[in-house]
């Protein structure tokens, strides 16, 4: 299996449980796993035959800054399904933190793995 790998793309969005929260960005961090099938790009040398990870970076700050979410969890499970449809991706793993969010903690966050499947 050949993976896209993508690490800590950072997006400010408003999320939150908190007023405070609901009223400034913060920081998210997002790394991404996806599974896909190399062989044909690596023949061809042509980005038409890739996964396009630049399109699926955009889509991604698309939807999370034009989005509140209350929980990371609800954040995460809604751009797992929109990559696992819209980039036709049959398997991912998504982590979603929040640096900062606990006092006296670096980062705090989730993984979720899902296939098309």
């Amino acid at each position: 299996m050949d993976k896209i790998v993508l690490a800590e793309l950072k997006i400010e969005t408003v999320i939150g449980i908190w007023e405070w929260e609901k009223r400034n960005p913060q920081t998210i961090l997002i790394d991404l796993e996806m599974q896909t099938d190399i062989k044909k790009a690596s023949e061809t040398d042509s980005i038409e035959d890739a996964l396009d990870y630049k399109a699926i970076t955009q889509r991604i700050k698309n939807f999370t800054q034009n989005n509140q979410f209350e929980l990371i969890e609800t954040l995460a499970e809604k751009l797992a399904q929109l990559i696992l449809q819209e980039f036709n991706v049959p398997w991912l793993r998504l982590s979603v933190s929040k640096p900062f969010a606990i006092r006296d903690s670096k980062n705090v966050g989730l993984t979720i793995e899902r296939s098309s499947q």
